[in-house]
């Protein structure tokens, strides 16, 4: 039976095409913008480096002080200058929050549409300078070829992504929570990377509503320059083609990059985990020996986002342990793993990978089973498609009897207001640019080229001591290191000889 259902799997990745499956969303980021580990470049409006100490949540009277006169208040340079705010002192401030996401298709009849999205982007093939103008051909084959194929994967999930109807009601639910606990007006927008609503038409819709203090928070709890940085990258670009909107005394903003060490967001986690749990019944821990087990599955990256100073695998490691700490332990019989899913290519991603996991645990007789993932913050087709339906019959395959998956947080309670606290504590404490927040996670230019701090207004004090104990890394430091981008070239070139394979022969070759 198992040998059976191996060979109808089989089947069904031939037929599909695994390279537009679960891992759709991270393929097409990983392919371009991974393997040469692209640092973010660009313009960034004059702000303070940002606070990086941890301290208790301020009163919610000083909150309110702080966001309604959008004190973003540390000095801008070496120089003494005035304070930061949002707008001129005459003008009450208006308090925006920019979610950022990767998006995804909502019908099947997007599905073409965002696939030309993907790989008509620079960052997620990039072709030889004399093919630069063929991108977008090249671009328009590959999502016509690839959209039958994927849209069956979205038709396993009931036709399309909800990742937009979950970052929508993340949002509604925060600014709920804001005006609730803190009696404060907030507007919340959600800006996608490719598909709609685009980072774009979110700063356009920033701006007509006449927004000047903006919190910028990527829903991605742990830093990768492939999805928060990415995002980035977008707005730096926008920053930089209109800093007569969004430049200095237009639109103040300041970045939460990372929070996967808050309280509340692992308190959230492993509320869920436990819920999990608790959920095996007696009959079944007999079977398992009294044992559960929880495997917390992360998305990969490729390993040379890691040489190049990629801080994510560190952040999930650091994430899994906190949320471990808070869980019964070995005592109790629950015992952690970690692993990394949708691997892309035929490079080296980060190990071990969860379809070598879930057999190995299967041999060593493991039964119960609580899948969690870990860098997801609401339901997509990695979690709904690729867990729910690929790893679970893999599971069951290896002779894991008793799954469980863990959901996303989507709107847990706990969690959203754990987004309302993050928001409010940002507006608080000093504010840490696009660029700062880049350049503090090693998300710099690809090419050598460094970042001019006196262009940008970087603050000389820092990015919150990330690194130079509170100076700005020095330009030595900014530049990857030749070995670091040797890696990233010999990787893209075995991805691009892999995608001329597949476009010459019309059969996929690709391995998650």
């Amino acid at each position: 039976m198992r040998r059976k259902r191996r060979a109808q799997r089989e089947r069904h990745e031939s037929s599909t095409g695994r390279w537009t499956r679960p891992a759709l969303v991270w393929v097409g980021i990983t392919i371009g913008l991974a393997m040469t580990a692209r640092p973010c470049q660009g313009f960034s409006q004059s702000v303070p480096s940002f606070g990086a100490s941890k301290r208790s949540l301020p009163s919610a009277s000083a909150l309110q002080q702080a966001a309604t006169t959008a004190a973003f208040d540390v000095p801008l340079s070496t120089t003494v200058d005035p304070p930061l705010t949002a707008t001129s002192t005459s003008s009450p401030s208006k308090v925006g929050v920019l979610l950022l996401n990767l998006g995804g298709p909502e019908t099947g009849e997007d599905v073409e549409g965002f696939l030309y999205n993907l790989f008509a982007d620079p960052d997620i093939i990039r072709l030889p300078a004399p093919l630069a103008p063929l991108q977008s051909l090249i671009a328009t084959f590959i999502s016509k070829r690839r959209a039958p194929k994927s849209r069956a994967a979205y038709d396993s999930i009931g036709g399309g992504s909800p990742i937009l109807q979950y970052s929508n009601a993340q949002a509604q639910g925060m600014t709920e929570s804001i005006k609730k606990r803190y009696g404060l007006d907030v507007t919340a927008y959600v800006g996608m990377r490719y598909w709609k609503p685009y980072t774009e038409e979110a700063l356009e819709q920033i701006r007509a509503d006449g927004v000047n203090a903006l919190v910028i928070l990527p829903l991605y709890p742990q830093f990768s320059i492939s999805t928060s940085g990415s995002s980035l990258r977008v707005l730096q670009e926008e920053f930089a083609k209109h800093s007569e909107w969004y430049g200095p005394g237009k639109l103040a903003h300041t970045v939460v990059p990372s929070w996967y060490d808050r309280p509340g967001y692992v308190s959230a986690m492993s509320n869920l985990i436990r819920s999990e749990l608790d959920s095996f019944t007696p009959q079944e821990l007999k079977e398992g020996g009294q044992k559960r087990h929880v495997l917390f599955s992360a998305h990969g990256v490729p390993q040379s986002y890691i040489e190049a100073g990629d801080p994510y695998q560190s952040q999930i490691i650091d994430c899994v342990e906190k949320i471990k700490k808070t869980l019964p332990g070995d005592a109790e019989g629950v015992e952690i793993h970690l692993s990394y899913q949708s691997r892309v290519g035929p490079i080296e991603w980060l190990r071990p990978y969860t379809d070598d996991v879930l057999p190995s645990l299967g041999e060593s007789g493991v039964k119960n089973l609580v899948v969690v993932p870990i860098s997801f913050v609401s339901e997509h087709i990695e979690t709904l498609e690729e867990i729910d339906i690929e790893y679970r019959e893999l599971a069951e395959e290896s002779g894991i009897t008793n799954w469980r998956r863990c959901p996303a947080l989507n709107t847990d309670v706990a969690f959203i207001d754990d987004m309302a606290d993050m928001v409010m504590e940002a507006l608080a404490e000093p504010a840490q640019s696009v660029t700062e927040a880049c350049v503090a996670n090693n998300c710099g230019d690809s090419g050598g080229a460094l970042i001019d701090e006196q262009m940008l207004g970087i603050s000389a004090t820092g990015v919150g001591g990330v690194g130079a104990e509170g100076n700005l890394l020095t330009k030595q430091e900014q530049v990857l290191k030749e070995s670091e981008r040797m890696n990233g070239r010999i990787a893209m070139l075995g991805v691009g000889g892999t995608l001329l394979v597949e476009l010459l022969s019309g059969n996929s070759v690709m391995h998650l």
